[in-house]
């Protein structure tokens, strides 16, 4: 079977911890061990957040004059290559010598007349207090959202398009070579009226873009792996319930927070919607166990009942 996983930053750097190489290369070894046994046995495409390195590369950038700091686009792909790099290297570490990895850099492309420019609601870069994000805020021009007790810097979201690199990712996918792309949601770009391609301010959310990928690959199944066990209602009170098996119709129905399980469920949705595969929403480490429906929340639309995890 064919599947595109999907790696959430909160997986690939826990909260709390300290932006280092060391720590991301120690979750990335966790996060490939989890993955070698789905690429031993299945067509495997890997995505990934991005959002605490390219804020931390925004917040580096800002020592510079304003003219001088890279944009978005440029950050992005940056990342994209930083985490693709580590991905490919601690996974073809488990994998047998003749099993290819190949980290692609993603463009994809966007609306530049998509209402996200003008509302920014995507979370990035490091979590600070209230009084320090306001302060900054005024100091460089940010936008800030809550982002649980903290909050957070949020730059514009705009819905993914197209896939600009769709046909080379499908050619290595056909030859069994296991591809990261589509790193941080792409790398945003709009076409001129010129027909030429240029980057834009902004990131693109990486479950959208990783469902959009799974759609256009034909993928049987999309995975999108963080770090909580499942999809669960009145998260955080004595009340929380996990779901074991959900319709795309029931899960839609649910209200969950911006910037948490809100856009894995709407990406879930979609791409059940529109495929007939199927989804999987849960921990990183129970990556074989979500496929296999003995672990996480599987999103599927032959489902007439919602099933609860006991």
């Amino acid at each position: 079977m064919r599947i595109v996983v999907a790696l959430g930053g909160n997986a690939l750097l826990r909260r709390g911890e300290s932006m280092t190489a060391d720590n991301q290369r120690e979750n990335i070894q966790i996060a490939a061990t989890a993955l070698a046994p789905l690429a031993s046995e299945h067509e495997l495409v890997v995505s990934h957040g991005n959002g605490p390195q390219v804020g931390l590369l925004a917040l580096q950038g800002a020592a510079f004059k304003a003219a001088e700091a890279y944009p978005l686009d440029i950050l992005d792909a940056e990342t994209e290559g930083m985490i693709g790099y580590l991905i490919e290297q601690e996974l073809s570490n488990l994998l047998p010598a003749d099993r290819a990895c190949a980290t692609l850099l993603t463009q994809i492309e966007v609306d530049q007349r998509d209402p996200a420019f003008a509302s920014p609601s995507k979370p990035i870069g490091p979590v600070y207090s209230e009084a320090d994000a306001r302060s900054l805020a005024a100091e460089r021009g940010w936008s800030i959202a809550p982002d649980g007790a903290d909050f957070r810097r949020v730059v514009p979201s705009p819905r993914p398009q197209a896939i600009l690199e769709m046909s080379v990712i499908e050619l290595l996918v056909s030859r069994g070579v296991i591809v990261i792309c589509a790193g941080g949601g792409g790398i945003p770009v709009v076409r001129l009226e010129t027909g030429c391609l240029v980057g834009v301010e902004a990131v693109i959310d990486k479950d959208l873009a990783s469902a959009l990928l799974a759609r256009e690959l034909g993928a049987g199944a999309l995975l999108l792996l963080t770090d909580v066990e499942a999809v669960m209602t009145d998260w955080g009170s004595p009340d929380a319930r996990a779901i074991r098996r959900i319709s795309p119709q029931a899960l839609a129905q649910l209200s969950f927070a911006p910037g948490s399980m809100r856009p894995k469920a709407r990406a879930a949705c979609e791409f059940v919607q529109q495929t007939g595969g199927v989804a999987g929403i849960g921990k990183l480490d129970d990556a074989q166990a979500i496929l296999d429906g003995e672990a996480g929340t599987i999103i599927d639309r032959n489902t007439t009942e919602t099933v609860w995890w006991r």
